[in-house]
């Protein structure tokens, strides 16, 4: 089974737990009765009603424990451990552990400032402590791609040199050297404690004016296919998270680091090329989708991909994804326009997204809690999310059920 997808949706798996609880009330009381109509407000896809008494080997199997222990861990939960658990951030320079521990956060993303002048030993150490005082594992990522992006590999303390660009790799040795390079990689991540890598990169570039071209592999949309499930299969069998990067695809754009960037492609170029990389990294299990602050005009002209409810729709109607989709970082240039203060985090969520990736995060943070306070934001659809994210840190052998 894919790491992505799941034989039931988290929505169905909290219907058929809800109607396990009215099972086991009907066999210790002898009496049934029915579930109330949900609210307008909640997205179940079926009507829940109390089910006939089973036999209790029956209840017991028909569960599944994964299911049941993220449907109790999010029932057991505070509004602010919930909206923590949305939060990717970047990581502060002090007080590491501390800020974790405060904002109850789900992730940080170490970037090169992190390891500037520290050892391994302090690196892992500083990791460690985070997770010896988060009540839930947190994910530690980084974006690892080689080439002109490297957090680690650029020091020598960590690495002798810095990894390569996936296109570099390709042109000296294929895939089997881009395997042997992310096998080395994940080696690497996983003995600081770091388990989440953002990449691979998924966009398609072959011209060298392009923003997104020295970090692309360079090869067509079955090439970058090719390349996106040798990175994600490799990366699985390490459990190490992925993801995939830059949806919808950057192409031809601009920096959405520097500007606002439209573009204006029609959508059968993303349905026959752009989204073929994402398609392969869905299918092989990639954990995440990273979505761009591009303004894909052809679906929404009115706001960024990654505030936009219309591409998130493409994202799970269209191309079945089921895990995590992430925010690029919303402190970038390429949204602040289309945001007011502290609301990037908060209509980001309306968008559809699951985790928030933000430099900003003390203002930010506090926003969305006090958006389900003022039921801006419903608790339910915040628990949508936080079971997603639960789920994808269970994958990754984070979460043991079991100990």
């Amino acid at each position: 089974m894919k790491k992505a997808n799941t034989d039931l949706t988290f929505l169905a798996a909290a219907n058929k737990i809800i109607g396990f609880l009215f099972a086991v009330l009907f066999v210790m009381t002898s009496c049934g009765g029915t579930q109330p109509e949900q609210s307008a407000e909640e997205s179940y896809p079926t009507k829940i009603t109390a089910p006939q008494a089973q036999p209790e080997s029956y209840i017991e199997d028909s569960i599944d424990p994964t299911e049941l222990y993220i449907a109790s861990k999010i029932a057991a939960m505070s509004i602010e451990e919930k909206v923590g658990q949305l939060f990717l951030v970047r990581a502060p320079l002090t007080e590491i552990p501390e800020t974790a521990v405060k904002y109850k956060l789900g992730g940080y993303v170490y970037f090169a400032d992190n390891f500037r002048s520290k050892t391994r030993d302090e690196i892992s150490d500083e990791i460690a402590r985070c997770q010896s005082l988060s009540d839930i594992p947190m994910l530690f990522a980084v974006d690892e791609e080689g080439g002109t992006v490297n957090r680690i590999s650029r020091f020598a303390e960590f690495r002798h040199e810095p990894f390569l660009s996936p296109r570099d790799l390709f042109a000296n040795g294929g895939f089997d050297r881009i395997k042997k390079d992310t096998a080395e990689k994940c080696e690497l991540l996983l003995s600081l404690g770091v388990n989440l890598n953002l990449a691979p990169v998924c966009d398609i570039s072959d011209d060298v004016n392009d923003f997104i071209y020295f970090r692309s592999i360079g090869l067509d949309a079955q090439g970058t296919s090719d390349y996106v499930r040798t990175v994600v299969n490799t990366m699985n069998e390490y459990n190490v998270g992925s993801a995939l990067k830059h949806f919808p695809g950057y192409g031809n754009n601009e920096d959405t680091h520097m500007d606002v960037v439209y573009d204006n492609r029609a959508y059968e170029i993303f349905e026959t090329g752009e989204f073929l990389p994402f398609i392969a990294g869905i299918e092989s299990g990639a954990g995440s989708i990273m979505v761009s602050h591009n303004i894909m005009t052809g679906v929404d002209g009115n706001y960024p991909a990654s505030l936009s409810v219309e591409v998130h729709q493409i994202l799970r109607n269209e191309l079945k994804f089921d895990g995590v989709i992430m925010t690029d970082d919303l402190a970038m240039e390429g949204i602040r326009k289309y945001t007011d203060g502290n609301e990037a985090a908060v209509r980001a969520m309306e968008a559809g997204n699951d985790m928030l990736c933000c430099s900003d995060y003390e203002s930010q943070l506090p926003a969305v809690i006090m958006a389900v306070r003022d039921g801006r934001l419903t608790e339910t659809r915040i628990d949508e999310s936080v079971a997603r994210i639960l789920k994808w840190k269970m994958d990754l052998k984070l979460i043991d059920i079991y100990e």
